[in-house]
C-alpha cells in the first residue's frame, strides 16, 4: 500500500496483514485462480470473502471423512483479525484451518472481494 505523507508518496507494508502457510485441495486452488483471474482479484481476497460469511452464519457442519486428498501447501496473506478469528472458530469446532478454509468456498461472494487493485490503494498518512 501507499501512504501520503506531506504530500509525498510512501510505499509501505499493510500491516494488518499476515503471511499463513496451509494445506488445501490442489483442485479449490485452481479453481479459485480461474474465478479470480474473471474478476479482477486474488485468491486470498476471495478467500476473505468466504470466511467472513462463514463466520457470520457461526455454524458448520463438516464431515471429517470428507477432507480432499488433493492437498498442498498453499501460502499467502489474509487479515490479522479475520485470521484470529477464523483460528478461534475452528478450535471451536474441533476442525482443522485448512478445513474450515476449504468449507468457506461455498460462502464466496465475488462482489464482496476486494478488488486485485487494493493493495495499490493509497491511504493518507
Amino acid at each position: 500500500m501507499w501512504k501520503l505523507m506531506n504530500g509525498r508518496l510512501i510505499q509501505t507494508t499493510d500491516n494488518s496483514r499476515v503471511k499463513f502457510r496451509t494445506n488445501i485441495s490442489k483442485a479449490i486452488i485452481e479453481s479459485l485462480k480461474e474465478i479470480s483471474e474473471q474478476n479482477d482479484t486474488h485468491v486470498n481476497y476471495l478467500l476473505e470473502s468466504g470466511l467472513k460469511a462463514l463466520l457470520v452464519e457461526d455454524s458448520i457442519s463438516f464431515n471429517k471423512e470428507s477432507r480432499p486428498k488433493d492437498r498442498v501447501q498453499y501460502k499467502t496473506t489474509y487479515d490479522a483479525e479475520l485470521l484470529k478469528q477464523v483460528k478461534d472458530f475452528a478450535k471451536n469446532h474441533d476442525l482443522f484451518i485448512n478445513d474450515v478454509i476449504e468449507y468457506s468456498v461455498k460462502f464466496i461472494d465475488v462482489k464482496e472481494s476486494k478488488n486485485m487493485n487494493y493493495r495499490y490503494r493509497v491511504e493518507k498518512g
